[in-house]
């Protein structure tokens, strides 16, 4: 089989309704300079939308760990590289909250945005596309290709409010169908930082015979107090905007989605991905402009937050941020497996773990819990720690140290 042309389980395309409301604005629907795109009621991608480079699996009816099923089921995945004859040479790489599939590639026609690891994954790189066959799949619950809320039911409707409750144990199912449906019945590594190491974690453990490697970024083993707060405030920001009309906001025009909302939610996720450290000697006081902001001026970095919030508003769906949020939000490798050191022994597979100095949503302790509890970790009972001033986002910019880590372990 041509691995990179399997494609055949697309669903049928349907010209999506009219999503957007004609002319510019911002955040909270108002007029946004210098931008002149209209607002999409959501982000997501949806069949009759160009497919990009993504290919389409069936994985069937998905039953929920909460309740719920989600019908006939469909992941949406990205390919690089070759499966062997042995097919012993595929590594999956899994994405944080609101990654998507689109690793490496352009920015163009079904994809918004560039790959989000392009230093990483690649020919000759840390991930090497020469001699492995990379799969990135977009999770369950996602908005570009995945089975979503803002996807369509099999009643022709969008899933919105109807949408399962699903967890990070859901979501590798899902990949797990995905591995199958490609032939492959153990994975070189499973690559993941972020929410995308909670699903890395959840495969070590659930399946450690199809592991031969387990990389954990900036992750942990069980969502914290902490996070659960930071979670659950993002999630209020969007169900209390008027848009939301309890999830089931698609049929509504532009910007009379839950747009302001979301742009909060993302606002509010702004701090916990960049450190302290660097919004201060970023951005310190300075203005934005000539006019003080005791004159009604403003300062960098709340315009620097409303840029990343507006554009988050055009990439992504409302529905999907509650769903994934909550994921993260139950995460617990522990539950049900005699609490999380003993679930954590279940790992076999070589493990790094790696943490961020200046992380300050997932700190370093959770990495040092992971490192302690996993009998293989590479480095001991400490994770690697890389001093950075970039915060939690730092495994997606430090591409240079983070993927000389990847290699040594990889191969």
């Amino acid at each position: 089989m041509d691995w990179q042309l399997s494609d055949d389980a697309q669903p049928a395309a349907r010209v999506p309704a009219s999503r957007l409301l004609e002319g510019s604005h911002g955040i909270d629907g108002s007029p946004s300079p210098g931008d002149v795109r209209p607002v999409p009621v959501t982000g997501a991608w949806r069949p009759g939308d160009d497919p990009g480079d993504r290919r389409f699996a069936r994985i069937g009816d998905l039953d929920a760990e909460a309740g719920g099923t989600v019908a006939d089921a469909v992941v949406a995945y990205e390919t690089w590289g070759r499966l062997n004859e042995a097919a012993d040479n595929a590594v999956l790489v899994l994405h944080a909250l609101t990654g998507d599939s689109h690793v490496r590639g352009p920015a163009g026609p079904g994809h918004v945005t560039a790959g989000w690891w392009e230093d990483v994954v690649g020919p000759r790189l840390a991930i090497d596309t020469d001699r492995h066959f990379v799969v990135a799949p977009n999770m369950l619950g996602g908005c570009q290709g995945s089975t979503g809320p803002a996807s369509l039911a099999p009643d022709g409707r969008e899933w919105g409010s109807r949408f399962p409750r699903v967890t990070v144990r859901d979501q590798v199912e899902a990949q797990r169908r995905l591995a199958d449906r490609l032939g492959i019945r153990r994975w070189h590594a499973v690559v993941g930082g972020s929410m995308g190491g909670m699903h890395a974690l959840e495969w070590a453990i659930e399946h450690p015979d199809r592991v031969g490697a387990t990389a954990l970024l900036a992750s942990n083993a069980a969502t914290s107090a902490d996070q659960i707060a930071q979670n659950t405030l993002q999630i209020e920001a969007i169900t209390t905007d008027a848009g939301w009309l309890g999830g089931d906001f698609y049929d509504l025009p532009g910007h009379a989605g839950p747009a302001r909302g979301l742009a909060l939610a993302r606002r509010m996720a702004m701090l916990g991905y960049r450190s302290q450290q660097e919004l201060n000697e970023r951005f310190r006081r300075e203005w934005q402009s000539s006019v003080d902001p005791l004159a009604g001026g403003r300062f960098q970095v709340e315009s620097y937050l409303d840029v990343h919030g507006n554009r988050f508003t055009r990439r992504f769906d409302a529905g999907s941020y509650v769903r994934l949020v909550d994921a993260m939000s139950t995460h617990d490798v522990g539950r049900g497996r005699g609490g999380v050191e003993a679930a954590l022994e279940r790992v076999t597979s070589p493990t790094l773990v790696v943490g961020i100095s200046s992380d300050r949503l997932f700190p370093v302790a959770d990495q040092q819990r992971l490192a302690a509890g996993i009998p293989t970790s590479v480095s001991g009972a400490e994770p690697i720690v890389l001093e950075s001033g970039f915060g939690h986002d730092a495994f997606l910019i430090e591409s240079g140290r983070v993927g000389d880590l990847l290699a040594s372990l990889i191969g």
